[in-house]
């Protein structure tokens, strides 16, 4: 474990706690604002040249790829990448494990985004079990987890409503497909850490969240209700959280022919409250019209630019570099 910190690998949100998510938010601040000089810019390239880090990626990806790219060039770090397991040892017959092995002996970090659930805790494990290990990212495993994206969400959030309290006591909606939406659980696991929060799941039949995160959410007093009409929250909101149809797990599409019905476009956006702000993990199908882009209200472009500063406070959390950035890098 990370004595500087308390932080080695990332897998799950659950592993996170009120008083990190703040510091991760001041600290991707503190990055933005240094990066917006050339001077500050430099600072930062400074703190990790010493450091490498494999982008182990065998999902298609295109946000979170580029920022966890930028992000440890930001801070200097040299980085590596496999994006197709077919260019790498395991159509041979490698093990997942052995890969997983060998990357560390070559890197200082592993940050890895695969299409099947578990295996990004599966490296953390066996990393626990060799002479030197190497933190491991988890960048969106399967159906179950994305704790980086939540993190950016919870940044996002925070900056959104920093004029109106932060995140307590805000109502947040999460829509579209919940049973199969990693960035829906990792974000509903966060909000234990906010207080007086209360939760809308807006959902077609057939794709609504699984019971396990109502049940996590229940045992940490945190107030949910779930309806299938947005019609019955909207005008309630501060914020909407919108998802695709996750079709790329190969499952039926229970909720298919109703999903149209799940689009934001202009008409919708006059049922919100004017405050309210519209998120959306991207990449977006058609319940995400582009005639809405422009509304002040959304947010998913800056969160997307939000990902590659709250990736950078996460590196430099887990390289005990934070302590520097906050006291003031010269």
């Amino acid at each position: 474990m990370n004595a500087g910190s308390g932080l080695f690998h990332v897998i799950d949100t659950r592993q996170f706690e009120r008083p990190m998510l703040d510091r991760l938010c001041r600290l991707a601040t503190r990055v933005r604002t240094l990066a917006k000089s050339r001077q500050g810019a430099r600072q930062l390239r400074r703190l990790a040249p010493d450091r490498r880090a494999m982008l182990y990626f065998t999902q298609p990806s295109t946000r979170t790829f580029l920022s966890f790219n930028s992000a440890c060039h930001i801070l200097g770090m040299q980085t590596s990448e496999i994006r197709n397991p077919s260019i790498s040892s395991e159509v041979k017959g490698e093990t997942f494990e052995d890969s997983i092995r060998t990357f560390s002996s070559y890197a200082d970090a592993i940050i890895m985004r695969t299409p099947e659930g578990g295996k990004a805790a599966r490296a953390a494990e066996l990393m626990d079990s060799i002479p030197r290990p190497v933190p491991v990212i988890n960048a969106g495993s399967g159906p179950d987890q994305h704790p980086t994206q939540a993190l950016l969400d919870i940044y996002t959030l925070e900056r959104s409503f920093e004029k109106r309290g932060g995140i307590d006591g805000k109502t947040i909606a999460m829509m579209g497909d919940l049973r199969r939406g990693r960035t829906v659980r990792s974000l509903s696991y966060l909000m234990k850490n906010y207080r007086d929060v209360r939760l809308w799941f807006v959902a077609p039949p057939g794709l609504e969240i699984k019971q396990d995160v109502l049940d996590h959410l229940d045992s940490h007093g945190v107030a949910c209700e779930s309806t299938s009409r947005l019609d019955d929250v909207a005008g309630e909101l501060d914020a909407l959280y919108v998802t695709r149809l996750q079709s790329e797990y190969g499952e039926e599409e229970p909720g298919a022919v109703e999903y149209a019905s799940y689009a934001i476009g202009l008409e919708q956006m006059d049922k919100f409250p004017p405050g309210a702000i519209i998120m959306h993990p991207l990449p977006r199908g058609p319940e995400l019209s582009p005639a809405i882009d422009n509304d002040p209200r959304v947010m998913y472009w800056r969160q997307e630019r939000n990902g590659m500063w709250i990736r950078v406070a996460l590196l430099a959390l887990i390289f005990n570099l934070a302590n520097e950035l906050e006291a003031g890098i010269s």
